[in-house]
């Protein structure tokens, strides 16, 4: 301590010695109170001593707290502290001093360019509507004229602000613009959805500068994406080729993303393998293009042609490689992926992992997903998602409400996402009591007001017990006009509860909403069967006939040595086909000892009426046959299937998994079904 006041007892204390003296304070925590008041008794305190000190601080506020004396420029010395360090923690204090708080009234005209620059990139990095306004409210009222560079910048703040309204009204307010000012605009336009706006801009802007970077380009490019007009499209693509910039990487990989999102997946690739230099961005473009088209096999054709050239690939590239693999049940393409990130060294990747949970949780594979959403250093709400919806997925609804209460626990605030994977859960388990807790939870405990899915949970809910009266009255209670989910749930519930009055007042709300959808049409006409109302039946399939709605085959998937085998009813193509009929034979005969009785009357996906009799041969039937003879008996089967499963596989899918003693995971049109030990997730109700 003695030392530290001999310090400042010197006339002059030169620059070096108030760096050593620094070094010395701030690597003891107990002196830091001490440092600072020694330093504030200085003489002659320099911007330069103050920025020096100040780089070592650790408590701002308490230097603010007690500075006794004005600095030559104590605004400029703290903006060039917070530019160093954290602006998130001093950046109201800044604000307040130059305002006249602790600077005398108007503030002296402390700001200037230095100290407004340094708060409009706070503002930008915080995204703060209301230090935007302060910062360019105190701007106008002292008068300050800024250079057309921090005026672009002010124009900046504005938009990453989400205040695009305020930044088209100061662009237009500009004496001077650049063609900087040109693209932050359009660009803030283009970000907020305001597509057609920005494209007058555009052709304004062509007409008063007429030139255009890159930049510009690309930001069109992605508002002709958002549009979903590939014609304009085209024409922006002429307009690069014209101005010598179609080489340009980020305009290549816009224009692939844009043709994928307007369906021209073809030009998309030509546009990447017309690329001189295929970047990583450029690979996951036209990867991620591909997956956007439900092409598959095509994307994990490109992954790993990716792969074998060496090119180095990032957290975004197993991402989607990742989503790919859980569309297609590809388990062993799905465990490459996951090692490749490993050696990557994303192992500690948010996005990538969140993917990797998602995976193996739809999958049957909940342990492996626990463990890796265990393993992650930093999980967002995202994650936690995944591993609750997984829970949900496969019947696991108590370790779903379990984990939705470890995330809210941890301080995490729960998303409409979040609330619909945990209800979800809850009614596949059938938990009515944490379902209408969790439920009534969401507007009294998280200002979360329950959207139509949220509805659509309660009302499956209601259904599984049988209440449809209840689930009626919900739907027309609910705050807002009843959704095509909402009336499907309730329809469900009638058709496994055999209300056939309700269900066809609900088929005709679904007809009128979704008169193409078949499914509607499948439903009732399962009402109808089930309760012997044939004639009833006779007119919905008449009504099919007259809107000329054909039922296509189903056609059902599995992955067995990372290659897709697809197969379709009484399939007879495949190259195996004797050793899969006589496999499943053998296996229908063997349930038939555990109680199985083939399904009387039910409109089959993969048949028409006519064919029920080969019901034995449909595509998941024999798709799990050709995994029963091509994979070790420990092995658990993933299956994909088109269409919803009938009421007959899914008797017969029970009883294959409790006499073979496989896991068996169907994805179907309606959910997964997970069938272990004779029983499915789904409660035999879906």
């Amino acid at each position: 301590m003695r030392a530290i006041g001999a310090l400042f007892a010197l006339d002059l204390v030169s620059i070096p010695t108030i760096n050593a003296f620094r070094r010395l304070a701030t690597s003891m925590d107990k002196f830091s109170k001490v440092a600072s008041e020694e330093f504030l008794k200085l003489p002659r305190i320099s911007l330069r001593s103050c920025e020096m000190y100040l780089s070592g601080s650790h408590n701002l506020a308490y230097f603010l707290r007690v500075t006794p004396h004005p600095l030559r420029s104590p605004a400029r010395a703290y903006c060039l502290y917070a530019s160093k360090r954290n602006f998130v923690d001093c950046f109201h204090e800044i604000q307040d001093l130059i305002e006249g708080d602790r600077g005398g009234g108007s503030g002296g005209g402390v700001a200037g360019f230095s100290t407004y620059e340094a708060l409009v990139n706070a503002c930008i990095g915080l995204k703060s509507i209301r230090g935007a306004r302060r910062v360019h409210g105190y701007m106008m009222r002292s008068g300050y004229e800024a250079d057309l560079y921090l005026a672009n910048r002010v124009l900046l703040m504005h938009v990453k602000c989400g205040m695009v309204g305020d930044a088209r009204k100061l662009f237009d307010e500009m004496p001077e613009r650049n063609l900087t000012s040109w693209n932050i605009t359009i660009g803030g336009l283009v970000d907020g959805g305001e597509y057609w706006e920005a494209f007058g801009l555009f052709l304004m802007m062509w007409g008063e500068v007429s030139d255009a970077s890159s930049r510009t380009f690309v930001t069109m490019i992605r508002g002709s994406a958002g549009l979903g007009e590939v014609f304009v499209g085209r024409q922006l693509h002429s307009c690069v080729l014209k101005m010598g910039v179609h080489s340009d990487m980020f305009v290549s990989c816009t224009l692939i993303d844009m043709y994928s999102k307007c369906g021209f997946i073809e030009d998309a690739r030509r546009v990447f393998d017309g690329m001189v230099e295929k970047t990583v961005v450029g690979w996951n473009s036209i990867i991620a293009g591909y997956a956007l088209h439900g092409c598959g096999e095509e994307a994990l054709g490109l992954y790993y042609q990716m792969r074998d050239l060496g090119v180095k690939m990032d957290y975004f590239t197993f991402s989607i490689i990742i989503s790919i693999c859980a569309r297609l049940a590809s388990v062993e393409h799905a465990k490459q992926a996951h090692a490749g990130l490993v050696r990557q060294g994303f192992v500690s990747d948010v996005v990538a992992n969140t993917a990797l949970v998602d995976f193996y949780s739809k999958w049957g594979k909940i342990e492996d997903a626990q463990r890796v959403f265990d393993g992650m250093s930093v999980k967002n709400v995202m994650s936690w998602n995944a591993l609750i919806a997984g829970y949900g997925n496969h019947g696991r609804g108590i370790e779903a409400v379990e984990m939705f209460e470890r995330m809210v626990s941890k301080g995490l605030v729960p998303s409409h996402v979040t609330f619909l994977a945990v209800l979800s859960a809850c009614a596949n388990s059938n938990l009515s009591d944490e379902g209408w807790e969790i439920f009534e939870s969401m507007s009294r405990d998280h200002k979360i007001k329950p959207r139509a899915m949220h509805y659509a949970c309660m009302i499956e809910l209601l259904g599984r017990e049988g209440l449809l009266d209840e689930a009626f009255s919900l739907i027309e209670d609910a705050p807002f006009s009843p959704t095509k989910n909402m009336w499907a749930a309730l329809l469900t519930a009638c058709r496994i509860h055999r209300n056939f009055e309700l269900g066809k007042f609900a088929a005709e709300k679904l007809y009128k909403m979704e008169p193409e959808k078949l499914s509607n049409y499948i439903v009732l006409l399962n009402v109808y069967n089930s309760s012997g109302r044939f004639e009833e039946a006779k007119s919905v399939i008449q009504t099919l006939k007259d809107r000329r709605l054909r039922l296509l085959p189903a056609c059902s998937w599995i992955e067995v040595g990372k290659k897709p085998h697809f197969f379709l009813f009484g399939d007879k193509s495949h190259v195996q086909t004797e050793e899969i009929y006589k496999k499943l034979d053998a296996v229908m005969l063997e349930i038939r000892t555990e109680g199985y009785v083939p399904v009387g009357k039910h409109l089959l996906p993969d048949v028409e009426e006519q064919e029920e009799h080969i019901s034995s041969y449909h595509s998941e039937k024999l798709a799990i046959a050709f995994g029963l003879v091509s994979t070790p008996s420990f092995t658990p089967l993933q299956v994909v299937q088109g269409h919803r499963i009938c009421g007959d596989c899914h008797d017969v899918i029970k009883l294959i998994a409790l006499v073979t003693r496989r896991e068996i995971v169907v994805r179907d049109a309606s959910r997964f079904h997970h069938f272990k030990d004779g029983t499915c997730s789904c409660r035999d109700y879906w």
